[in-house]
């Protein structure tokens, strides 16, 4: 575990993405030595969370993709979503903020919520998690950094900030979703174009594995999942980046749909 308490030991890598994000600045190059490894990026990260003044309200998931999969021996990564951070979606589109110059992004998701603090141990599979969840929802994660090339320099990167999260726009609950969960499908548009189409089965292993290689990472972490947590799973229809004044829409078909537009905040580098 990183020096959460005493934060003069803070990586300058997580002071300064913190920095960037309270001040809506962009990060026109990586602030320091790029992590050769995920275990270096979560180090990062939990400087970070240590800096950020906000509780934690869930985890996000990200894909890692080949050859990146097997070099870094993880086929995905997690950042943490702030509690300030999660809005509930409505009839009126959801605003959330991007900073100019940096990187932003809308996944359609599925967003497992815990019933229950989960036990801190390691060997979790996506059978093993199920009684774990109790309500499951339609969502948008809003990916986002200061840094525009968050995820053009691998994994390692992405993971040491935040995970590239900036919010969650939690949806509407998916009914009688331990039945329905494999066979959900869902489609983004940006401006009233089709951009992706997808589902729970485009995530690998399906969502709940999402959730059995989050309690095995955090218990390596000193981590825990407690009880009312949000799970974001991963993007069912792809990462779909976003420019400030586009509005997207996130349609889970008889399960709702998400709308939300980009709004620019904060000034333009650091």
């Amino acid at each position: 575990m990183s020096h959460a308490q005493d934060n003069s030991y803070a990586s300058p890598i997580a002071r300064a993405f913190t920095e960037a994000r309270r001040a809506g600045v962009a990060v026109p190059v990586y602030p320091g030595d790029e992590p050769a490894s995920l275990d270096a990026a979560y180090a990062i990260q939990d400087d970070a969370i240590a800096l950020w003044p906000d509780r934690i309200a869930g985890w996000k998931l990200g894909r890692i993709n080949a050859p990146f999969d097997a070099r870094f021996g993880a086929g995905r990564l997690a950042g943490p979503i702030f509690s300030s951070n999660v809005w509930s979606s409505g009839e009126a589109a959801v605003e959330f903020g991007v900073i100019p110059g940096g990187f932003a992004a809308v996944e359609a998701e599925y967003v497992l919520e815990l019933a229950e603090t989960a036990p801190d141990r390691e060997g979790w599979t996506a059978v093993t998690v199920a009684p774990l969840v109790g309500r499951v929802f339609a969502g948008v994660e809003i990916a986002g950094s200061p840094f525009a090339g968050i995820n053009d320099h691998g994994p390692a990167v992405t993971a040491s900030d935040f995970g590239n999260n900036a919010g969650l726009i939690l949806g509407p609950e998916i009914s009688d979703w331990r039945a329905r969960l494999a066979g959900l499908t869902c489609s983004v548009t940006i401006d009233g174009t089709l951009i992706g189409h997808g589902g729970a089965a485009s995530i690998p292993g399906g969502p709940l594995d999402s959730l059995a290689f989050l309690l095995n990472l955090l218990h390596r972490r000193g981590r825990r999942l407690e009880a009312g947590q949000l799970i974001s799973t991963g993007a069912a229809t792809g990462v779909h980046a976003v420019r400030a004044g586009q509005a997207s829409v996130a349609d889970f078909g008889a399960d709702g749909r998400i709308e939300c537009l980009a709004v620019a905040v904060g000034g333009a580098s650091s």
